[in-house]
């Protein structure tokens, strides 16, 4: 009698099966965020990643001018989150977004703030009258091209300090970094966002700047040419309520 062992096939049987299972590609996206939204942002991600097994999110934050540039250059980003309108527009009319993506997710406030119990007398209705203590360093994101820049200068011009006050101005690369040098001592008070104020532990929040001193504070959001699918489940992920509700906690206002 001849005997025959059936583990050869079941090996075999197996084998097959283990090739038959489907791969599932993991699609990656590349968001480019405005500074002040690293707190929120980073946390969205982290819960929308948990929540997504077949795509997996990535963000770099800079400034939204540098950002937008990079993005000019020819950056490999998918996503671009800017902490003006002016920026977006910059993209938009060398026609570097997909125009019909584009909407304003979050509105901001803009801020005098001082290092931690460092807090000097100062109008707190920031009335057309320059500080008598407010004389040293002046920390802010770079005029010339950095939004919360751009909206403090707005915001000292119209209350007549700019001309002033400008000897004293340290321009930074991002609200982070002006955030930072008034954090370590190193300027007398700087002007950021109220969610960066929130979001710190070491600084003393002074004042609000009126919001008809500057332009309104907007974000815009949108997709980019090269942008897979997965990038627009991530944009409309950020109009949930999840991903609102941590917005809101940081101090910004949703505006979808």
């Amino acid at each position: 009698m001849i005997h025959f062992s059936l583990k050869p096939y079941f090996a075999y049987l197996i084998t097959l099966l283990f090739i038959a299972q489907p791969t599932f590609a993991i699609e990656k996206v590349l968001v480019y965020a405005a500074a002040s939204t690293s707190s929120t942002i980073s946390e969205i991600i982290d819960l929308f990643n948990e929540q997504n097994a077949d795509i997996q999110v990535k963000v770099s934050f800079a400034s939204s001018s540098t950002l937008a540039k990079q993005i000019e250059a020819g950056a490999p980003a998918h996503i671009y989150i800017s902490a003006s309108t002016q920026w977006m527009d910059y993209l938009q009319q060398r026609q570097l977004i997909n125009i019909k993506s584009r909407l304003n997710i979050l509105s901001n406030k803009l801020v005098l703030i001082t290092p931690k119990g460092k807090f000097f007398e100062l109008d707190m209705n920031l009335k057309k009258s320059l500080p008598k203590k407010l004389d040293g360093k002046l920390c802010l994101g770079d005029p010339a091209h950095v939004p919360v820049g751009i909206y403090a200068k707005q915001a000292l011009t119209s209350l007549g300090w700019w001309d002033m006050i400008k000897p004293n101005i340290v321009g930074t690369k991002d609200v982070r970094a002006a955030l930072t040098l008034v954090e370590r001592g190193e300027c007398t008070a700087g002007i950021v966002y109220s969610t960066d104020a929130n979001a710190s532990t070491k600084i003393d929040l002074i004042a609000e700047f009126p919001s008809t001193s500057h332009n309104p504070i907007h974000y815009p959001v949108a997709t980019l040419p090269s942008a897979p699918n997965s990038a627009h489940t991530f944009l409309n992920y950020l109009r949930t309520p999840q991903a609102k509700t941590i917005f809101n906690q940081y101090g910004f206002t949703t505006t979808q």
